[in-house]
């Protein structure tokens, strides 16, 4: 059985879904991606030899930055108040890269889980950013959501 799609109102149009009757509770949602790289790349990241600067330092304030703004980038997002953004960027060598994980919680009438994946994402753009003029051929991938806790769909995990 498939259910309706809730951003879809009765005619097919998109609509931001109502959520003024549901009770505020904990929710708390897990993101991560990777941007893969050369070594060579990796070790300049390492060794804070980029021109731009602190690639980490800065990828992690833009991904805190884009989880409060992420309302803004998505149309049918809520804006919500956001109770705490913890992003990491992680130097694997094995990948090779960095891999960035978002954690974002509120309690709040709807869950957090665009706010985690918008967090990875403009991370790992201004990994790609702060990293392009040595090398271009550096990939962002895998993006997806990890795991999300409260309301009403109650826990997912799918790592």
């Amino acid at each position: 059985m498939v259910e309706k799609l809730s951003h879809l109102d009765d005619a097919g149009r998109a609509h931001m879904v109502d959520v003024g009757e549901k009770p505020d509770t904990p929710r708390t949602a897990v993101a991560r991606g990777e941007v893969t790289m050369r070594p060579e790349t990796l070790a300049l990241i390492q060794a804070g030899a980029m021109k731009k600067g602190d690639v980490l330092t800065v990828a992690q304030i833009a991904g805190v930055m884009a989880a409060k703004r992420t309302a803004e980038m998505i149309p049918l997002c809520h804006p919500l108040p956001l109770t705490h953004i913890d992003v990491q960027l992680e130097l694997d060598a094995n990948l090779p890269g960095v891999r960035i994980q978002a954690t974002v919680s509120t309690t709040g009438k709807t869950g957090v889980e665009m706010e985690a994946l918008t967090a990875v994402a403009v991370a790992a753009l201004t990994v790609y950013d702060m990293a392009k003029a040595a090398e271009k051929t550096m990939r962002i991938q895998n993006i997806r959501l990890v795991e999300k806790h409260g309301g009403r769909s109650g826990d997912v995990i799918n790592e």
